[in-house]
């Protein structure tokens, strides 16, 4: 073998087998190619990134920017600043009216961690676990990483993108050792009722199951109100709600998410961070005293917003040559059907990108339950959601 055969082969990069059963979130990947399009001079109207348009509140950034003056750049607790976990204890009792405690709060850095360590906690290799599909992929990634078993469970458009109790009786086996729920939902914008959350629990019964609910998107509704199953008596222990500061506060890049769970569990998650992150930024979690405690009229005027671009956009989509779409009911997204296009969703997502110039994702991007669908996010302006309407009907017009 020659030396340059030799280095070759020593520089190869073997990977972990576990690494080939890691997903991703096509977002960003669909990020990265309309950058590249702009790069050679095109003009991208992007609806494909689930995040905010808005500055983060001024009284927000005020507070972050007093705690760095203030010193607050130092290590703090893995399970978070005891006055951050108080003020969402504080919150989340109010809003789920169900008495909560500062240390059955663990903050974490965005709200994916809550997902990880849950599953690393709980889940053991062979365990099943129950997920939406179409559904946030990190789930299903998680799942498989973990070499546990993936039990996706369809949501229905013709159920509103519900979850479907009778189907979820079916899918409980011995092996199921955790179930994911998320309202408002992403992709679809559907809503679980407090009447589907009772059935939900119904169907579970008094078997040992945990719920991770994932209710980032709770204050982002536009119909009906919030129900979390960690309401209902007896199932506060049996539940991990994910929640964080990414969505209703604009504060994506500030990275900070939280999980409400049971203390004994509490303590384990936080290990799990001192392992993966340590901590949390302390400057990061002072501001996010301040958005829980100070005024939610930022919140109020970004959801009346999404709402009229939500309905802009649902109005236009049903014009376009071969789409359907219902009304979500909360989050920013809209899922339209496409199925009448006679197009494959990844197929029509590429050709909406490289030829009308409007990133979204392909419905498959959310689980194989996806295809026939894309996404859009609201998350801009009424202007560029106007101009992607008028690219993507004059699209459909010439090419359908």
């Amino acid at each position: 073998m020659s030396k340059a055969t030799m280095s070759q082969a020593k520089s190869e990069l073997k990977l972990a087998r576990r690494m080939a059963r890691l997903g991703t979130e096509t977002a960003f990947e669909v990020l990265v190619r309309a950058r590249a399009l702009e790069a050679q001079g095109r003009d991208i109207v992007h609806l494909e990134i689930g995040e905010p348009d808005f500055d983060t509140p001024e009284n927000v950034v005020d507070a972050g920017v007093k705690a760095l003056k203030g010193g607050w750049t130092h290590y703090g607790p893995s399970a978070g600043l005891p006055a951050l976990r108080k003020a969402i204890a504080e919150d989340v009792s109010r809003s789920r009216k169900v008495k909560v405690e500062p240390e059955e709060v663990v903050v974490v850095p965005g709200g994916k961690p809550i997902i990880f360590f849950t599953m690393l906690a709980l889940v053991d290799e062979g365990d099943e676990v129950i997920f939406p599909n179409p559904g946030f992929p990190i789930y299903e990634s998680m799942v498989n990483f973990l070499s546990a078993k993936a039990v996706p469970i369809q949501l229905r458009e013709e159920m509103d993108f519900g979850l479907d109790v009778n189907e979820l009786k079916g899918l409980i086996t011995d092996k199921t050792k955790l179930i994911i729920l998320n309202s408002p939902h992403n992709p679809t914008g559907g809503i679980l009722t407090e009447k589907d959350v009772r059935g939900i629990a119904a169907a579970i019964g008094d078997r040992d199951i945990m719920v991770l609910s994932d209710e980032i998107y709770s204050r982002l509704i536009f119909e009906g109100s919030h129900f979390s199953i960690m309401s209902l008596e007896g199932w506060k222990d049996r539940t991990i709600m994910l929640d964080g500061f990414s969505k209703t506060y604009a504060m994506t890049g500030w990275r900070m998410g939280y999980g409400v769970m049971r203390a004994d569990l509490a303590t384990h998650v936080s290990r799990l961070q001192t392992n993966a992150t340590s901590c949390t930024a302390s400057f990061t979690q002072m501001a996010g005293i301040e958005a829980l405690q100070g005024s939610q009229a930022s919140v109020e005027a970004m959801c009346e917003e999404f709402q009229r671009r939500r309905d802009v956009f649902v109005a236009g989509l049903n014009k376009v040559k071969g789409f359907s779409c219902r009304v979500p009911k909360g989050a920013f997204y809209v899922f339209p059907n496409i199925t009448k296009t006679g197009w494959k969703s990844k197929k029509l997502a590429d050709a909406i990108l490289e030829e009308a110039g409007v990133a979204c994702l392909s419905g498959t991007a959310f689980g194989n339950f996806g295809e026939g669908y894309l996404r859009f996010s609201v998350a801009n302006s009424i202007e560029n959601i106007n101009k992607a309407l008028e690219r993507v009907n004059q699209w459909a017009d010439k090419n359908l």
